[in-house]
């Protein structure tokens, strides 16, 4: 079993929708078994709330539920649970280094490094570009799929 944590600022926009978009894509493929998929913040800002509703919409607009979805924030224990950790921008790296000690077995990348791009995945919460953002993560997601694939991870 593979293990992935998605990572973004708060937990209640990017990152639950990448958890979300790449559960639906790993039971298409067949991989739900493989894989345990989860989410979590850098900040405690946001904990204990479910996903913001714009970002829920969108999903739902994809027919995907995040029902019961609540942010919780990475803890340096993480680092131990998890084979891959996956922050949506640079800063999200900077912090989950910082929260984790480090990132001594190369765990820790970019959601579209998988998808061959040094590009940031937005912040909805400030640019209101919901759609945007799904296709972002979207890409980010079939790419990392495909490459643990390739990789015989799965």
């Amino acid at each position: 079993m593979l293990r992935v944590l998605f990572v973004c600022h708060g937990n209640i926009c990017r990152s639950p929708m990448a958890e979300f978009i790449m559960k639906r894509l790993a039971r298409e493929a067949g991989l739900e078994h493989r894989l345990e998929i989860a989410s979590a913040a850098t900040s405690y800002e946001e904990v204990g709330c479910p996903v913001y509703p714009p970002a829920k919409r969108e999903l739902a607009a994809h027919g995907i539920s995040c029902a019961g979805k609540t942010a919780r924030r990475l803890e340096k224990e993480d680092y131990d649970r998890y084979d891959c950790l996956v922050g949506m921008e640079r800063v999200n790296l900077r912090n989950m280094q910082r929260i984790c000690g480090g990132d001594p077995e190369g765990k820790m990348s970019l959601l579209l490094s998988f998808a061959g791009s040094p590009a940031e995945i937005e912040d909805p919460w400030y640019t209101g570009r919901f759609s945007v953002v799904y296709r972002q993560i979207e890409t980010g997601c079939r790419a990392m799929l495909a490459q643990l694939q390739r990789e015989n991870r799965l």
